[in-house]
This record gives C-alpha cells, sequence and structure tokens, in this order.
C-alpha cells in the first residue's frame, strides 16, 4: 500500500515539473512602402559616339599636331603625310591630261578634214571610220586622264588629316616619322571622341533576365575609381544580337550615363543595378503573410476559426477567434508583395506560427527518453528500498 502510495506521489511532482508552451503567432503590419525587383550585371563605360580617324593613303607621317587629351573641332588639321611622292604623281598626271588633250584637238582636227573629204567622194568609206574612231578613243584617253588628275588631287588631299567631329583626342597609334601603309586595310591613327559629358554603358545581360529588361528603365551602377559616388542612368537600347562564351549566354543592354562633371573616363567597369519592376508609395505586406494559415488541429480548445473562400487572404487574431480577409494583390518581389484592396494600411496581420518547445525539470527530464541511462546509484537504492519494505511485511 505504502509503495502504490509512493509511485502516486512521484507521478505528481512529475507531472508537477513539466512546463509545455502552446503555439505563439509572429504578426507583420500592413504599410506602405516601395516594391522593386532588380537585375545587376557589369558593363564598360564608353563614349556614344567616337571616330577612328585612318588614313586612305600610304606614307611616311610628316607632322602631328595633336596628343592625347587634344580637343579638336570638326575640319582641323591634326597630322600630315609626306607629301613628296603625291605631288609628283599629280603632276605626272597633269601632264598627261595635257598631252592627250592636244592629241584630241589633233584627232578632232583630222576627222573633220576626212569627213570633208568623205562628203566629196574624195576618200573611201573606211579612211573616214579610221579617223572618226581615233577621234572618238582620244575622246575617251583625255576622259580617263581628267580621272586619274582628279584621284591624284584627292590622293594628295588625302595626306592632310583631318578630325572629322568636334571632340576629345582618346588615342594616337602614330608618331612623327612612322610609316603607314594603307594597301590592304585603313590603318588607325587617332581615336577621337565626340562629347565626354555623354557616355554609355554597354552592359552583359545573362539570357535568365533580359526578358524582364525594356527599354526607359531606371539605372544606378557604380565604378571602382569612385566607390563611394552611386551615377544613375537609363536603359536606352536592348540589343538582340547574342554572345555566346564559355557557354554563358548574354545579351548588350545599353544604358545612358551623363557625364556633366568627367568623371566617367572610356574603358571603366560599371557594377549596374538595372530596377526592372518599381512601385513606390503603395500598400505591402511581407509575402509569407499571404501563405499563413491557422491549423484547426493545433489551436486551443476554445478558439476558433472563421475562413472565407478567396483566393488571396491575410489573417488576423481577434481574442480567440482566427479571421480571414480577402484581399486583391498586385506586383511582388517575393519578400513583399502589394495589396491593391481588402485591409487598411496600419492592420497587423498573422505572418507565422512558433512552436515553443517543452521545458522539463528534474527527474521528468531523464523520463522523457527511455533510451538515456539513468544515475549508476539509482537501481541500487530502489533495490534497497524494495527489500526493506518486502522485510518489513
Amino acid at each position: 500500500m505504502k509503495k502504490s502510495i509512493l509511485l502516486l506521489g512521484i507521478g505528481l511532482v512529475l507531472v508537477g515539473c513539466s512546463k509545455k508552451k502552446g503555439p505563439e503567432y509572429e504578426t507583420t503590419t500592413v504599410e506602405k512602402g516601395n516594391i522593386s525587383t532588380t537585375v545587376t550585371a557589369t558593363g564598360t563605360i564608353e563614349p556614344v559616339t567616337s571616330v577612328e580617324v585612318g588614313t586612305q593613303v600610304s606614307g611616311i607621317v610628316a607632322k602631328i599636331y595633336v596628343d592625347y587629351n587634344s580637343e579638336v573641332k570638326a575640319g582641323q588639321v591634326i597630322a600630315e603625310l609626306d607629301k613628296t611622292n603625291l605631288i609628283s604623281t599629280l603632276a605626272s598626271q597633269r601632264a598627261n591630261l595635257t598631252s592627250v588633250q592636244s592629241a584630241l584637238a589633233y584627232q578632232k582636227a583630222n576627222f573633220e578634214r576626212q569627213k570633208s573629204l568623205f562628203d566629196k567622194g574624195l576618200i573611201s568609206a573606211n579612211d573616214f571610220e579610221q579617223a572618226r574612231l581615233s577621234y572618238v578613243q582620244a575622246q575617251q584617253q583625255v576622259t580617263t586622264a581628267r580621272q586619274s588628275v582628279k584621284r591624284a588631287e584627292t590622293d594628295l588631299g588625302y595626306a592632310t588629316i583631318t578630325s572629322p567631329i568636334n571632340g576629345v583626342v582618346l588615342s594616337k597609334a602614330v608618331e612623327e616619322g612612322q610609316t603607314v601603309a594603307a594597301s590592304f586595310s585603313t590603318p588607325t591613327l587617332f581615336t577621337i571622341a565626340q562629347d565626354l559629358t555623354d557616355m554609355r554603358v554597354i552592359a552583359d545581360i545573362d539570357e535568365a533576365d533580359i526578358g524582364e529588361v525594356k527599354e526607359g528603365q531606371r539605372v544606378t551602377f557604380s565604378v571602382d575609381a569612385f566607390p563611394n559616388d552611386t551615377f544613375e542612368g537609363v536603359v536606352t537600347q536592348v540589343r538582340q544580337q547574342a554572345t555566346t562564351e564559355s557557354n554563358v549566354v548574354t545579351y548588350e543592354v545599353v544604358i545612358s550615363a551623363p557625364n556633366a562633371d568627367l568623371k566617367l573616363k572610356p574603358g571603366l567597369t560599371a557594377n549596374v543595378t538595372i530596377f526592372t519592376l518599381e512601385k513606390n508609395d503603395v500598400l505591402t505586406v511581407a509575402s509569407k503573410a499571404l501563405r499563413f494559415s491557422p491549423n484547426e488541429a493545433l489551436i486551443a480548445e476554445d478558439e476558433t476559426i472563421e475562413p472565407c473562400d478567396a483566393k488571396h487572404k491575410l489573417w488576423v487574431r481577434e481574442g480567440k477567434t482566427f479571421k480571414a480577409f480577402p484581399v486583391e494583390i498586385g506586383v511582388s518581389n517575393g519578400t513583399m508583395t502589394e495589396i491593391v484592396s481588402g485591409v487598411k494600411a496600419g492592420t497587423e496581420v498573422l505572418a507565422d506560427m512558433i512552436f515553443a518547445q517543452v521545458e522539463e525539470t528534474g527527474d521528468s527530464q531523464q523520463k522523457s527518453n527511455p533510451f538515456m541511462p539513468g544515475p549508476r546509484n539509482r537501481n541500487n537504492n530502489n533495490n534497497q528500498k524494495n527489500g526493506n519494505s518486502a522485510a518489513k511485511k
């Protein structure tokens, strides 16, 4: 009898030592905010308009009148090639033109004489036709000689290199005394940027993100040269041509980059952030609140649930009642979602259920795990108690 009373007492003590907590609920507030999604990439800064200035004739560079960073005007002479051979060629072509013009005058006079004799029947038709052919050939030779003179004049003009635009010299590829050859391609002598206050960024966008990028979207970017500055621009062009490198497909996106203070320099690497979605000052809520739903099996017996059949809903807890409100949602960036209608700003809604761990003390901690061995002396003590009880009986 005493043994039964002892075991009952121990059980009551263990129950009294156990402390269990019910579920708690995380809440969030519906409030005004901004929702945005972004695409990040890297790009290169370059001038909007740049021209590579070359030469169409071969020769030795005689004079260079500009250097790196020189400001130039359209039509300004920036270099000259040696003109000795070109002047000689022009003189030769002009002399040849004079010669064929003299031959033309002779053939013309001869043709007119032969025509007069042919009209009087004094020469054969063959002689007349021969005189006419010589006259026509002389005319053609004069035309060819004039074209040769014009080409020689043009080549001489090409020896004087002028700037095609107003701008700044970015690069200079030749020095005085250097020979340039234009046999197969036009060699580049200078690169001139038109306006360094109007730059652009050519960004490489991954194929997974290019579908979200559109013209007119806002862009921010930074460069390592000015890590504390944030520059802004706008997407001006999404190019259709794909580039594949190491099995990675990217598309070029052109971004405007105003450069009034001339901090941005051609060739700098830009870390680009494109805002593919922006909605400011709209009603927002944490997206996980729209996924929350109370579990009827886990709530207390005196708590009730008032659901609704709406596709999107938010839950509030009013006393011991869980009540759902149907809402209409807008855009989402995964973390925050726009609430178009259904609830007002400042409403506190349920976002998640948190389960508190069971706290146990004393012997109940060991009792909760039957596979944990008890203290070494515990069995001995129990055996001694049982033995004593049996002896007394």
